[in-house]
């Protein structure tokens, strides 16, 4: 097995993509299970585990009973801590979680850059592998104005922290605002051995690309990363935004309408068929509780079949009112 600090050396092959779903079954059954990476709780309210892999996420579900999010790979798993920092590892794969209050670190700027900071010093004892998604989950993620909305000091915060760490490009990435402690930040990255291909969506300004109105620092992360077998997509999140500029300021179905024609351009982009099936775990982001109804019925009437997991979350501008992420496996 390969402990944490060792080099496993380039692979001669890329390896397979871990396969994510989500599973009904209790979180020590799943971690019991060979090859499980990672699980993920959803809402502030459920229940931890001592075990590194177990992360609890703090959106609460929109659905009746949240399912337990599982990464899985055809390996041995190890797994451990590196002080605040969780990890594990196996079948070429690596998780690696951060959870930090800022008030220690003066704010959201300090403590993105630590987060960051923290995560690149990591990676650096896995010079083989490459980051190739990233989830940022922020508390009160819309307040304040202008440049010190708190989503905006966020993102000065993951430069100053990145460095050089994604010089060979960005990975895909979720920025999403929680509604538990105003100043818990929490971040989870996916990295595998070798590169992944970024994915552009050619109705979107990239996203390091966006104007001064945006903010200080434009967000650093692609559209999507097709991993290194090019087996699946890592869709990052993805708003009702054309060009650079919000669209259908008020309307969350048209909002949602607009995401899902931005999800067939990626996929065009990225060589894959278009559409969803039930191997493609996705993830709805909805700002308004009265509004999962609505996303839903929407959802089920253009991705029938396809597993999704209705969060409550806010998005990082406060006109867009739903966002979605996910999965396309090839």
């Amino acid at each position: 097995m390969i402990q944490a600090g060792e080099n496993p050396g380039p692979a001669a092959t890329p390896v397979p993509a871990p396969y994510i779903c989500y599973r009904q079954q209790s979180a020590a059954e799943l971690l019991a299970e060979p090859g499980t990476l990672a699980v993920f709780d959803f809402g502030h309210a459920a229940a931890g585990s001592a075990d590194p892999r177990h992360l609890q996420v703090p959106l609460e579900t929109l659905e009746g009973t949240a399912p337990h999010e599982v990464w899985r790979v055809t390996a041995p798993i190890t797994h451990g801590r590196v002080g605040a920092l969780r990890w594990s590892q196996g079948g070429g794969w690596l998780f690696a979680a951060l959870e930090l209050d800022e008030r220690e670190y003066g704010g959201p700027a300090g403590a993105a850059q630590a987060a960051y900071a923290a995560l690149h010093a990591f990676m650096r004892r896995y010079p083989a592998f490459r980051v190739l998604r990233i989830w940022n989950y922020q508390g009160a993620i819309n307040e304040g104005d202008g440049d010190a909305e708190r989503y905006r000091r966020f993102c000065d915060g993951r430069a100053a922290g990145s460095g050089n760490f994604f010089a060979a490009g960005y990975p895909a990435a979720t920025a999403i605002g929680h509604h538990a402690a105003r100043d818990r930040l929490q971040v989870y990255l996916l990295a595998g051995i070798g590169a992944g291909t970024a994915v552009e969506n050619p109705r979107q300004v990239s996203a390091w690309r966006y104007p001064r109105e945006y903010g200080r620092t434009a967000p650093g992360f692609a559209r999507a990363m097709l991993l290194p077998a090019r087996d699946a997509l890592a869709i990052s999140g993805t708003a009702a935004v054309v060009g650079h500029a919000s669209a259908h300021v008020g309307d969350v179905a048209a909002q949602l309408r607009e995401i899902l024609t931005n999800l067939e351009a990626l996929l065009g982009q990225a060589g894959l068929p278009t559409g969803f099936d039930t191997t493609a775990p996705l993830k709805a982001y909805v700002r308004h509780a009265a509004d999962a109804e609505c996303v839903r019925a929407i959802l089920a009437e253009r991705l029938p079949g396809v597993p999704v997991l209705l969060l409550h979350g806010d998005i990082c501008r406060r006109e867009l009112l739903v966002e979605l992420d996910g999965w396309r496996y090839a």
